[in-house]
């Protein structure tokens, strides 16, 4: 695959998060049933995941099934939970040195689902390339929940007082941390929303969305999107020339303004 030459390649987004959506309406607009769209999806996760890891990304979250997905069709969840077991082949993760993990409700799967999810983190835990994670039965607002349990019965415990909460608190306890926030986010099928996915972690990601369907979506339009981050100032609620002023200084700052090590 020729890369795109625009792309900056030493400032590759540390992490991608993608929506991968139109699965449905890419079958439907060739006659077949939603299962093939699906399946077809799998296929382009394959080539994604590969480029992701050629360009040097280190995380890759894909939103593959949520909480409010279980109110599909019966046979059409049954699909998905199928496609779930079989497409989780030691190649894609070992061909191209990917550690493999998941976030979301994992007590609502079934349970050769789950045992086949814990085989694969398993497996792929010492790959070192990149993490791909998938969202599977995952929504913001039920991992937020559960974090807001846990400071509760923190709080309760006495090892954590009320005023003493900070956003850091929230972030230990959220699904994704062991991993930094989305640099960029991606969503395909046209769609102009988030729908209720990674919604405290994205709070400063860029934003890039498409019209391609998510079985089209190739790494040509996986260039196009870094290229569209490339060109953006991340300001993090500074001003412009304080972020030229950071850049030219040639340090690095926190979303403070405190300077890193």
């Amino acid at each position: 695959m020729k890369m795109s030459e625009d792309i900056d390649m030493k400032r590759i987004p540390r992490h991608i998060a993608i929506i991968m959506d139109g699965n449905g309406r890419w079958a439907n607009s060739k006659g077949k049933p939603r299962s093939y769209g699906h399946q077809a999806g799998v296929d382009t996760v394959r080539r994604i995941t590969s480029e992701c890891t050629r360009l040097g990304v280190e995380y890759l979250t894909l939103y593959t099934f949520s909480t409010e997905n279980w109110n599909r069709p019966a046979d059409e969840v049954a699909a998905l939970m199928g496609l779930v077991l079989s497409s989780l082949e030691d190649e894609i993760f070992m061909k191209n040195n990917v550690r493999f993990q998941v976030i979301g409700d994992l007590n609502r799967l079934p349970a050769p689902v789950r045992s086949k999810l814990n085989e694969t983190m398993e497996h792929t835990a010492g790959n070192t390339a990149m993490t791909m994670v998938v969202a599977l039965s995952y929504s913001s607002r039920w991992e937020i929940t559960e974090a807001a349990r846990k400071i509760a019965y923190d709080v309760v415990s006495g090892s954590l007082k009320p005023d003493e909460i900070t956003e850091e608190d929230i972030s230990h306890r959220l699904d994704t941390s062991f991993m930094p926030d989305p640099d960029l986010l991606i969503r395909t099928g046209g769609e102009l929303r988030v729908s209720n996915y990674l919604l405290w972690q994205i709070a400063y990601s860029e934003l890039y969305f498409c019209d391609t369907y998510w079985p089209d979506f190739n790494e040509s339009d996986l260039h196009d999107a870094i290229v569209s981050y490339q060109r953006r100032q991340r300001r993090y609620g500074k001003t412009g020339s304080q972020i030229e002023a950071e850049d030219m200084s040639g340090e690095d700052y926190d979303l403070s303004g405190k300077q890193m090590k």
